[in-house]
């Protein structure tokens, strides 16, 4: 609601000023269509050029994060930080043997059915399972999981952030493309040079729509909007090192109470729950499903 607030301000500012000033949107107006069509059509296909399908096939979900925001609420941490102590809960109680049948079948596992969500989430669930059968292969050594793990998350993360990246290099393009809408509005006007002072001005008009349009889409809507799918792409990163930092406690030999309140610190503060909080939904973690 905040981004839609901020859409209604800027153009409440920018159109409101120029109306206050004694412009006239008619030829804005007027003009915008094929300004539009000109400025975004080619922004478009220079995204399609630039682009691979799996990057636009991502690009329609993400771009919806804009409004929506974060995957991850604060619910969804402490479910994780509980899921979590479960599973080193049952790798220090019962050993080994007791965990393979969690993460090898994880949709029949009793423990990770208690968080759907999470396990709906196809790289968390993996992350978690393809770590803890690291550990159940003998690769005890807690340097070596966590540089494996880093490893994974920053291939995550590159990917997660393709759409922000082709977002910013869409916005940092914009006033060049603008700039060649206004060209060609003046490379029309110049074919009508016999046309009266006031037909050229609003034909001149026109054309410097395009230079405004790429310019304010530029600054004012689609860098703003990488900026911000970004931040929320930065910000769901932290749910997956929160994972990181669980596993590697436990391996440094922590109990799972001690594993997972290392985890707490490290989820974002806006979402991060009070000691007692976590204690209180580990003391009321779900019952199994049956």
């Amino acid at each position: 609601m905040l981004q839609i607030g901020g859409l209604v301000v800027l153009f409440a500012c920018v159109f409101g000023g120029f109306i206050m000033s004694g412009g006239s949107l008619g030829v804005v107006i007027e003009a915008l269509p094929h300004e539009l069509l000109t400025i975004l059509g080619a922004a478009i296909a220079a995204l399609l050029i630039a682009g691979s399908m799996y990057s636009l096939k991502k690009m329609g979900g993400d771009i919806s994060k804009v409004i929506s925001g974060p995957k991850w609420k604060s619910s969804d941490f402490r479910d994780l930080l509980c899921l979590l102590f479960l599973l080193t809960k049952t790798m220090k109680s019962k050993g080994l043997i007791a965990l393979e049948a969690h993460i090898e079948r994880p949709e029949e596992s009793s423990i990770f059915k208690r968080y759907p969500k999470i396990s709906k989430d196809h790289f968390a669930l993996a992350f978690i399972c393809d770590t803890l059968r690291m550990m159940t292969m003998s690769l005890e050594d807690p340097h070596q999981v966590e540089a494996a793990m880093e490893k994974q998350l920053e291939k995550h993360h590159h990917e997660a952030l393709l759409t922000a990246n082709a977002l910013q290099t869409m916005a940092d393009g914009l006033p060049a493309l603008g700039i060649v809408a206004a060209v060609l509005g003046v490379i029309k006007t110049m074919g009508a040079i016999s046309e009266p002072p006031e037909v050229l001005g609003r034909m001149i008009g026109a054309a410097l729509v395009g230079t405004f349009m790429g310019v304010f889409l530029a600054y004012g809507i689609v860098g703003p909007m990488s900026l911000r799918l970004k931040a929320i792409i930065d910000e769901e990163a932290l749910f997956y090192h929160v994972i990181r930092d669980i596993l590697v406690a436990h391996l440094h030999g922590n109990a799972a109470q001690v594993s997972v309140e290392i985890g707490r610190s490290s989820v974002p503060s806006e979402a991060q729950p009070t000691f007692q909080e976590l204690e209180e939904s580990l003391n009321n973690i779900p019952p199994e499903h049956g």
